[in-house]
Parts: C-alpha cells; structure tokens; sequence
C-alpha cells in the first residue's frame, strides 16, 4: 500500500469481515486487550478513538440527562403488546443516536453516550422477593420472548447495512436474586427448567431478533461461572444458536470467578478462562490482567483476536467509521430527543399499562362531576416513584396528584395528603389524613413500593424483599380510612406484586399503576375517571404471602409463577378487568387431530358486548394431559392486544407449533408425544371461577413420538405414557436442586 492509500479498513465499500480483520491486523497485542473493557482506550496512531461500552436504556435512554422516560419493564410487559414495545423501543432508539452524535461533537466520548445498551433484562421473574424483577418482562417464558425480541428489534433498526444500537439481553442466564448473594451463587437447576423455562427468551431475542450482544450474569449455573461457561457461552449460545456478536461481562463478574466463585486463584486466570470460554469484553477491570496471562501461557494472542474481533465487527456494524452521510441513524436530529411525539408515547404506554383488579359493581370510573377528591399517600406526588430504577430525567414528569388536578381542573377541589411514608410514618400524618379524606367525597389512595425497598444490590436501601405486604404503616393508613368510612380505590405503584389481602376483601376497587414513567398521573387520572378505559394485565402472579413460595434460592421451578404454583393467588398472571364487556364463541380447532410434527390451527370469535370502546387482551394456554415427563399446569402459547367498538367484534387465528406442544424429557429435550392437549382461549388463564371469560377445546397427537429438534429417536422415548403425574408434580428426585451456595459478603 502506498502511502496515498486509504488503510483497508478506512474503506467502506469493503466487506466488514475484510475491514475488521485489516484493523485488528494493525494492532499491537497491549492494543487489543486495551479495547476488551468497558472504557476502551483511544489508539490514536491507527484514527481508533476512546469508546465506552456502558450505555443503559431500560425504560428510555438512562443516566444520559433529560430523556423521556416511559413505564418500567414491567410496566410495559403489562401492556401485552409487542407492537407498542417496538414503537417504543424505537423512540428509544432514535433519542440514543441523538445523544450520542451530539455528544461526539461535543468531545464527549464518556459512559452512558455510546450506541451498546445493556438492556433488555429477559431474565424470568420466578420470585416476587427479588428487587430487580421490576426490570423484567415478567414471570412467563414466551412472554418475555415476544416483548423482549419486539424491543430488542426497535432498538437494533431494520438497516440492511447497519445496526442503529446494539440491543443485549441480560443477564444470561438463570439470574434472579437474592441480590446479597449474587456474587457467589450457584444457581442449581435441572436440564428440563433450563431448557424449558430460562433460556427461551434468550434463544428467541438470539435466533428471532438478531441481537448482536448478550450479557452474561454474576452468578454460577450449575458449577460454570456464567461470564466463562463452555455449557452457556459455547455449546448453546454459539454452536447450538449461532449467535456470531460478542459477549459482555455483567459489572465486576470477570473478579467474582476467582474473589467470590474462586473457580481460579488469580486474576490472570480468571480473565484467560472468561476470554477461552467466550466472553469478548469486561465491564470492569479484570481484562487487563490478559497480558500477564499472555505471558504466563494461559491464554494466545489468536484467542485474543477473536474476542477483538468481534467487538470491533460491532462498531463497524454501528457505522463508527463510516462517514456520517452514509450512515442513516447518524441523520437523526438532536431535537427527537424529550420530543412531543415521544412525550405522547410515553402517555399511551402508561394507560396500556394500568391494570384494573378489582372494581366491585362498577364503583369506577368515578364522575367527573365530583367536586372534592382526596388523593393521599406516600406515592401520590413523589416524582421518582414514577421512574423506577435505570432510568433517564424526565423534563417534567405528572404525578398522580397533578393528573387528577390537571383532569379535574378548577371545577373540582384536589385535597392531598401524604398519610404515611413507604416505609415509616407518625401518627400526625395519619390523623391528617383521614381528616383530609372525611372532607372529599373519594379518595385515591396511592401506596405500593419505591426503589427504597426494591431494587439491585447497592442501588436499593433494602434491593430484595423478605416479605410480600406493603411496607411500613401503608395498610394501617388503608384500614384507618377505612374506618372513617370514607369510599376509598387503591392505586398501587411498585415494581413487583404485594400481598393485598385485606384491601382485596375490603375495598371496591384496586388498580396496578407499576412505576410509570413521566406521564403516569396523566394515564392514571384518565383511567379512574373513565376518559381511558384499561386493558392491561398482569406478566406476573399476585400471591398472598411469601408462605406459598419455595425458598427464594430454590431455582427449581416447581411451585414458582402461574405454570407451577397449585395455590390460590391472590390474583393470577394474567388478570385484568375493563369498563366493557367481551365475550368469546365459536373456538374451534384444526385439525383436532394430528401427527407429532404438525401444527393446530385455533380461531376464535371476540365481541364487545358493552357500551364503550376498549381494549382485550385474548390469551391462548395449552396444557399436556398426557405427557409422561412432568410439565406445567397450563403454558402460555399465544396472545393478542386487539380494540374493538362496542358492538363488534373480531375473528382471531392463533397457530400452536410442535415447539409449543413439546414436553422436556430429563435431559432437556424437546419431545412431542401422543395424547390429548387441551387449548384455552380468553381473556384470561382459564382458572374456575375467574371473572375473565374464555373457551376450552381440545386435539390428540397420534402416531409415533417426535422431537422437534432432531430426527425422532424412538429408543429414548416411552412408546406408550406412562401414567399423568399430579397437576404441578416438580421433577423427579434426581432432577431436583442441590443447595445452593450459602452467600458470602460482597467485596466489590
């Protein structure tokens, strides 16, 4: 090359393989391993400059100053609707690549302003007590793989030539708490919950969504240090599902293998061990230890090459060095960022979010005739209760006190009280309280959690829960009103579910609010007063004590979330009311009766029998009557957020796979084997007695078994079923957990 050529990799009519392969050529080896942690360095000799990996955009973009902010993960996973999360992801999206250019001309290469977001969290929200189940879409595998590979595509874009950011799925995988012991934890578990129940969504963000990065989590599973397992990194994620973009540490987990696990006794083996297995970039510091490691044997430079590699291959995806002209997102003006149509969006979400569950004889929507309305507690006019946690500023943000004042207007009288604290309070600001409340007549009382008692390790004062009631003297509050006779809806804003027995039995009318973003006194004030009428649903149970859960390090999922728990919730996963009337006719199957291997077709009729317009949410759950492997009560395999008129109505058709009618045999495999399956369809589980309506039919699987994943091997299958196990039956003794690791104190 002569001295007038442009470098190969400077090219960008070349092929990304041939530019990244150029660069990386370049690059001395103390060059390389600078470019694997979070804060790669600038490698000014070869125009490479700083770039910081660390970006968040959980529920918009975080830590990055003004940005709009919408519901919480779990907010948005109670909307149901996969096209709702690709538009906000997008919005999401288009706002990271306005920040990040501005910043670029500004000089700012720092953390929190580059295009690689560690987010979506997919993992399963087995347990209630976790604090960081509020990022998540819930407790239901297919689920969080349709929410979750919806936002990973709105983020990612739909360039042929580039990635608009990087999406990256965390925390892979079997992560979900207790936070205090993150560290050291092995989460045990058996090949069929593996396979059935934590892996799915990040097979389907992997496979369907094409994410190009994945996040490995703190802890061990079953042994292997999820940031250096040859099982989780190697043979699933990359021969199994052929993901070709790179692996990111969670913050410090590269230290944890040889300070906490202590799978390895130095620093400089714990970073050869992550890099061999397939971890490429370490959010933290462990990595520069690699060159020590060099020296010492335990790793090569061409080991090394193919983590750079495949970071570098990223950037040039992201257009990094491209010029601007030809790269489109880098077009975006900084002016979408905190824009008003985002601002509308982050509205609509929260009123999509808002699930109503409980309304006795109609008590809402209240008038909006009232004249005098109290609204108490201590998540009434608290701004960052609305956020949750990783989340951005919002501009302005509408509590629930100002949405009323705001919906009312100066026709009616807002009175407000705080009542109590989310964890403490005197007797003053009860007794204030109730006096505030006999003058009005409703009140709003807004209780539930805050990021003081939920949240991640170091963030949150308390991050897990030991108990599920509300915290602090939130139910005296309730009960005080109560008292004093005063007509009382409970509006919960949290995270995750709390036990509301007494509230449930006493009180005429309940809505879950989640934390939801910078418009949620809006959508919620427009929910109570019937301007908006709810559809959304619960992603995840609503138990009535912690004494119905298993041990919350037991990652068994026999007796964890709606598939597995025989209990009686206190309101079950999916649940959720509205102000109209649906009903459903007409389910049929076809055919009701098929070959291992084949599909079903199931259709359904909806109409709107009430007076008002409103959303359903029709949800389809099959269950195995006669599997001879153990398999959940029922299993969601499809659903859809539709609207209709009052007085219309809608045909839907839902097709159930052989993926979906595979039971797990002991090693995790997918088998499909004759019996009767039994389809459910409505707008709601299909619980006795559940105030949601649907239909039951069912179709048999004949002829031989049939594993989807592979040519049948009848040898390995019962030809004839053995007899049903109990509803809810865990797996067999040897399939169960072994203890896991007592937690050790967290030195990071």
């Amino acid at each position: 090359m002569s001295e007038h050529e442009s470098p190969i990799y400077l090219e960008p009519d070349r092929p990304i393989e041939e530019r990244v392969q150029d660069l990386v050529s370049r690059m001395t080896i103390e060059e390389k391993v600078s470019q694997m942690v979070h804060p790669a360095a600038a490698i000014e000799r070869l125009g490479v400059p700083a770039y910081n990996w660390w970006n968040e955009c959980l529920h918009g973009v975080g830590r990055a100053g003004i940005a709009t902010v919408f519901p919480q993960a779990i907010g948005l996973a109670a909307t149901w609707n996969t096209d709702l999360m690709l538009d906000v992801a997008t919005a999401i999206s288009d706002e990271a690549r306005a920040k990040h250019h501005q910043a670029v001309r500004e000089g700012n290469r720092g953390i929190y302003y580059g295009l690689t977001f560690w987010t979506p969290n997919i993992n399963i929200f087995r347990d209630p007590r976790w604090g960081r189940g509020q990022e998540t879409y819930g407790e239901d595998p297919y689920l969080t793989a349709r929410l979750g590979g919806a936002f990973v595509r709105g983020l990612q874009g739909d360039d042929p030539d580039y990635l608009k950011v990087v999406a990256t799925p965390k925390h892979y995988a079997v992560h979900s708490g207790p936070e205090e012991g993150r560290h050291s934890f092995d989460a045990c578990v058996s090949e069929r919950d593996l396979h059935e129940t934590y892996l799915p969504a990040f097979e389907a963000t992997v496979r369907e969504a094409g994410a190009w990065s994945v996040m490995g989590a703190y802890n061990r599973t079953n042994g292997e240090a999820c940031c250096a397992s040859p099982t989780l990194l190697g043979q699933i994620l990359r021969e199994e599902w052929g993901f070709e973009g790179y692996v990111v540490s969670d913050c410090g987990a590269i230290k944890d293998i040889w300070a906490h696990h202590q799978l390895v006794e130095t620093p400089e083996e714990a970073a050869a061990l992550a890099v061999r297995e397939g971890c490429d970039l370490n959010c933290g510091a462990t990595y520069e230890h690699l060159l020590a490691a060099v020296e010492q044997g335990l790793i090569d430079e061409a080991t090394i090459d193919i983590a750079v590699t495949r970071l570098f291959t990223a950037r040039f995806k992201l257009g990094m060095f491209d010029p601007d002209e030809r790269v489109p997102y880098a077009q975006i003006p900084y002016e979408v960022n905190d824009c008003a149509e985002h601002r509308a969006l982050a509205l609509d979400a929260a009123r999509q979010s808002m699930v109503l569950l409980k309304n006795d004889d109609g008590f809402l929507p209240l008038s909006r005739d009232l004249k005098k309305v109290a609204v108490i507690g201590p998540n009434a006019d608290d701004v960052e209760v609305l956020l949750g946690n990783y989340s951005g500023t919002p501009s302005s943000a509408v509590t629930p006190l100002q949405g009323v004042r705001n919906l009312l207007g100066p026709d009616a009288e807002v009175l407000y009280a705080r009542g109590c604290g989310v964890t403490d309070g005197m007797e003053e600001e009860l007794r204030e309280a109730v006096a505030v409340a006999r003058q009005a007549e409703v009140a709003i009382v807004c209780l539930g959690l805050s990021q003081e008692v939920e949240g991640e390790e170091g963030a949150a004062k308390l991050a897990d829960r030991t108990e599920l009631l509300l915290p602090g003297r939130q139910e005296q509050l309730l009960r005080e009103l109560y008292l004093a006779s005063v007509p009382t809806v409970l509006v919960l804003l949290n995270g995750s579910a709390v036990a509301i027995n007494w509230a449930d039995a006493a009180l005429p009318a309940i809505v879950e609010a989640w934390y939801p973003g910078e418009e949620g006194g809006t959508a919620l004030a427009e929910m109570l007063f019937g301007v908006y009428n709810p559809a959304g649903r619960l992603p995840v149970t609503f138990y009535r004590s912690e004494e119905q859960l298993p041990p919350f390090e037991d990652y068994a999922m026999a007796g964890h979330t709606y598939r597995f728990f025989e209990g009686e919730p206190l309101y079950p996963f999916g649940h959720g009311l509205s102000y109209t009337r649906f009903v459903y006719n007409g389910l049929t199957l076809s055919p009701r009766e098929i070959q291992g291997g084949e599909s079903v077709e199931a259709r359904v009729i909806v109409r709107n029998l009430g007076n008002r317009a409103g959303d359903e949410v029709v949800q389809v759950y099959l269950k195995d009557v006669r599997s001879s492997f153990p398999v959940p009560l029922r299993t969601l395999v499809g659903f859809r957020r539709i609207r209709l008129e009052p007085g219309k109505d809608q045909t839907l058709t839902f097709t159930i796979t052989a993926d979906q009618m595979a039971a797990r045999d002991r090693q995790g495999r997918p088998v499909v084997q004759p019996g009767e399956f039994i389809v459910s369809v409505g707008g709601g589980q299909p619980i006795e007695g559940s105030p949601l309506p649907y239909l039951t039919e069912s179709f048999k699987v004949t002829g031989k078994p049939f594993r989807p994943d592979e040519p049948p091997r009848e040898e390995e299958i019962p030809a004839q079923p053995e007899p049903a196990p109990a509803e809810g039956d865990g797996p067999p003794a040897d399939d169960q957990t072994s203890p896991a690791d007592p937690p050790t104190q967290d030195e990071d």
